[in-house]
C-alpha cells in the first residue's frame, strides 16, 4: 500500500484544561526511523501512547496504514511498543519472555518456537535463550524487550525512551544496532526521546516538540542547520542566537574561528576568553563581546587561556536566519 504509514490529522489530547497534544498534524513514511523529540512535559510520551492506543484522543484523526483507529483497542492495532522499563518477567528465560506474547494468542508451539529463535537471532541473543533476565546485563535485557516487540512483527514499533535505562557507553554501542536492525527488517521504528544527540545520530527524520505542538520536522541535518526557530536552535545542540537587523541569527560554535589576530572574514569581533571547557576532542569557549557571551568550539588549543583577548570571525553565510 503506498502512501505514509503514519498519518495525523490535527490529534488533541487534552488533561483537565492542559492540552498534552494540540491539534497535531504528522506523517511518519513507511520504514522511517521516526524520532519525537523534547523536553519534559512538550506532548511526546502522550502522542505516543495516542499512537498506540493507550489514550484515546479528544480531536482529530489517526490513520495507521490508511485506516482510521479511532475506538480501535491497543491489542488490535497494527503496533507493539518498548517500554522504557523493559517488564520482563522475571520467572521466565529469555525465549519465554520472547514468546509470551504469541502464547497469549494461541500459536502453534512449533510456530512460535521457530518465530522466538529467529528473533533472538535477529538481535543476537540465541546462545542466551535459557538464561533468567536476572542473569543478563542491562543491554541484553533490552535486547530481550526489543525481542518480544518484533517477535509479533508489527507495521510500527513504539520506543519509549528505549536507551535511557542504559550507562552512556552501552547507550552508544545499542544505538547502532538499533539502526543496523531497523535497516534489516525495514519496520518503521517511532522513537520518544528527550536526548538530542540519541535522535540526532539515530533517525531518519524527526519531530521537535514543545507545549503538545509540533514546532519542526526535519531530517538531523535540516534541524541543526536550519533551525525554524530561536527554540529549535537554542534546544539542539549549543548555538549563538543573535540579533541582527530585522530578526534573529543562529550561528554554531563550530562555525567561529577563534584566534589571537583579527581575521580576514566578513564579520569579526574582539573579546575575552570567559571560561574554556576541554572535551578531548574539541574545547568549547565562553567568549564576552561587547554585543553578547558567544560559544565557540575549536579543536583542542592549549596555548588559550581564560583573560585572554582574541578575535572571533565568521563568513558571510555561515549563520542560519530565524522567522521567530
Amino acid at each position: 500500500m503506498s502512501g505514509p504509514i503514519v498519518k495525523i490529522e490535527g490529534l488533541t489530547k487534552r488533561f483537565g484544561a492542559v492540552a498534552a497534544v494540540d491539534r497535531v498534524d504528522l506523517e511518519i513514511a513507511r520504514g522511517e526511523l521516526f524520532a519525537l523529540l523534547g523536553g519534559s512535559g512538550c506532548g511526546k510520551t502522550t502522542l505516543l501512547r495516542l499512537l498506540a492506543g493507550f489514550e484515546t484522543p479528544d480531536a482529530g484523526r489517526l490513520l495507521i496504514d490508511g485506516q482510521d483507529m479511532t475506538g480501535v483497542p491497543p491489542h488490535f492495532r497494527p503496533v507493539n511498543m518498548m517500554f522504557q522499563s523493559y517488564a520482563l518477567f522475571p520467572h521466565m528465560n529469555v525465549a519465554e519472555n520472547v514468546g509470551y506474547g504469541l502464547r497469549r494468542e494461541g500459536m502453534a508451539k512449533a510456530e512460535a518456537a521457530t518465530r522466538v529463535a529467529d528473533v533472538l537471532e535477529q538481535v543476537r541473543l540465541a546462545e542466551y535463550a535459557q538464561r533468567r533476565p536476572a542473569q543478563l546485563s542491562g543491554g541484553q535485557r533490552q535486547r530481550v524487550a526489543l525481542a518480544r516487540a518484533l517477535v509479533k512483527r508489527p507495521k510500527i514499533l513504539l520506543l519509549d525512551e528505549p536507551l535511557a535505562a542504559l550507562d552512556r557507553k552501552l547507550r552508544e554501542g545499542t544505538r547502532f544496532e538499533l539502526v543496523r536492525l531497523q535497516a534489516e527488517l525495514g519496520i518503521t521504528f517511532v522513537m520518544v526521546t528527550h536526548d538530542q544527540e540519541e535522535a540526532m545520530s539515530m533517525a531518519t527524520r524527526l519531530a521537535v516538540m514543545d507545549a503538545g505542538r509540533i514546532v519542526q520536522v526535519g531530517t538531523p541535518y535540516d534541524i541543526y542547520e536550519r533551525p525554524a526557530s530561536r527554540f529549535v536552535a537554542d534546544f539542539i545542540g549549543v548555538a549563538n542566537i543573535l540579533k541582527i537587523e530585522g530578526g534573529w541569527l543562529a550561528l554554531r560554535p563550530e562555525k567561529i574561528a577563534l584566534s589571537v589576530e583579527r581575521p580576514g572574514l566578513p564579520n569579526v569581533a574582539a573579546g575575552k576568553i570567559v571560561d574554556i571547557a576541554y572535551e578531548g576532542d574539541r574545547s568549547l569557549y565562553r567568549i564576552a563581546t561587547d554585543g553578547a557571551v558567544m560559544i565557540v568550539s575549536t579543536t583542542p588549543n592549549l596555548s588559550h587561556r581564560r583573560g585572554d583577548s582574541v578575535w572571533l570571525g565568521w563568513a558571510a553565510d555561515a549563520g542560519h536566519p530565524l522567522d521567530a
